[in-house]
């Protein structure tokens, strides 16, 4: 399965021991992940910005560097989300061909699917029978 990971799904993972951690540690890494410039972007800006951790010394971020294939997104033909960073996240999908969004973003978590693109919480997807 192709996922991409949200970028709040990465920071609870950095930031704290638990929950999301366990699930990029563990049933997630049986799948392959997708990234593109402007999310990897994102997640350093929030790391260095608002953590003042340096993504390159943060572990889990070099991490997911490594693992998570790059693409290049087309912009979507019109918004779908209130906040455009949520855009990318779906532009992002589309890029990829992926299978489903991971995020903790309920505004995404609303929308259930996009272009046939699974959206779902890191609880929703480790309770899922065939995630």
């Amino acid at each position: 399965m192709k996922l991409v990971v949200d970028t709040n799904v990465l920071l609870s993972a950095i930031l704290v021991p638990g929950f999301c951690r366990e699930v990029l540690r563990g049933r997630a890494l049986a799948h392959d992940w997708f990234t593109s410039p402007g999310l990897l972007a994102e997640l350093a800006e929030k790391l260095a910005g608002k953590l003042a951790l340096d993504p390159a010394r943060t572990p889990l971020y070099l991490v997911y560097r490594q693992r998570a294939r790059l693409v290049s997104p087309d912009p979507l033909p019109a918004p779908v989300c209130r906040d455009p960073d949520d855009d990318l996240v779906l532009a992002t999908a589309l890029a990829a061909g992926a299978d489903l969004i991971l995020t903790g973003d309920q505004d995404l978590l609303t929308l259930g699917a996009y272009a046939g693109i699974r959206i779902r919480s890191p609880r929703q997807f480790s309770e899922a029978p065939h995630a």
